[in-house]
């Protein structure tokens, strides 16, 4: 038999960060928790947790943590059709939904459909942010139960939606492009002239490069974790980026922003992939995922 009260509490240290919160959420002593955890780690001979500030799950806690969230949603489900089996001494457990997606999508579309979910949901969401071709990765880990994702392969266990193509340019302020590019926009020019890279998973730049200059090439970089903040530094005039058209048409119309090499953008192919277990009982989610991607991309 599975113990629930340790699972849950293992699902809620995760979530909180700390054994003395998920105790305040779970109305029960940090001792008890602990406790919980360790006759649960003690029987299946792996630590669940990784003890710090904050707590964090190891790969077995990350499964625990999703079938712990299978199981409020199907209890949700019960409760709303037998609401008499609700114990009114136990605090009530609202279940929070690990979803994934890379920064810019979240900076320029994805916002709108958790929105617009959440309105007429009683789900709570914990939204983690990677880059496109990495998301994949973290349903395989089992550590979300859905994922914006480029990858359009379906995850094994998960079904796949295709949600469109996110359009980026590579722009920079026409000061930049004179001081930079003077004779146009070379081979040699680019390896001379600073870009913005979000983080070393990043590859737009690279995949841009190679495939305006049919090769790659080696270039200087700043570094900016900032979709919005991305944006700001290439109309500052201190780079040249790869930028998202929804969040560059108004400067690119303006001439505030140029493309260096004009019509060749660069088009990321985007998937939502969700777990099969899940997907049924989250169509709504899906459903507006799907709504407001095909609107904004």
């Amino acid at each position: 038999m599975l113990d629930y009260p340790a699972l849950r509490a293992v699902a809620t240290i995760v979530q909180t960060g700390s054994f003395e919160r998920a105790a305040a959420v779970l109305n029960v002593t940090p001792s008890a928790v602990s406790q919980r955890v360790k006759q649960l780690e003690e029987r299946l001979g792996a630590v669940l947790i990784v003890r710090g500030t904050p707590c964090t799950a190891t790969e077995k806690g990350e499964w625990l943590c999703r079938h712990v969230e299978n199981v409020g949603m199907l209890e949700a489900e019960l409760f709303g059709q037998l609401p008499a089996l609700v114990d009114p001494d136990e605090p009530s457990q609202r279940v929070t939904l690990q979803i994934a997606t890379n920064a810019d999508s979240l900076g320029t579309w994805f916002v709108e459909a958790m929105s617009n979910f959440a309105k007429s949901s009683s789900y709570l969401l914990n939204i983690a942010v990677d880059d496109q071709d990495h998301t994949a990765e973290w349903l395989q880990r089992g550590r979300v139960i859905a994922a914006v994702t480029s990858l359009e392969k379906p995850v094994r266990g998960c079904r796949r939606f295709a949600l469109g193509f996110l359009r980026y340019h590579a722009t920079a302020t026409p000061e930049f492009v004179a001081r930079h590019f003077p004779q146009g926009v070379t081979s040699e020019a680019i390896r001379n002239a600073p870009a913005l890279t979000f983080n070393q998973k990043d590859r737009l730049q690279s995949s841009w490069i190679r495939r305006t200059f049919g090769r790659d090439l080696d270039y200087p970089t700043h570094w900016l974790p900032s979709p919005q903040s991305f944006v700001e530094a290439s109309l500052s005039g201190m780079c040249w980026g790869m930028n998202p058209t929804q969040l560059t048409h108004e400067h690119l119309a303006s001439g505030r922003l140029v493309e260096l090499v004009p019509d060749t953008p660069l088009d990321v192919p985007l998937y939502w992939q969700i777990n099969r277990l899940a997907a049924d009982r989250l169509a709504d989610l899906t459903r507006e995922v799907v709504t407001v991607a095909k609107r904004r991309l």
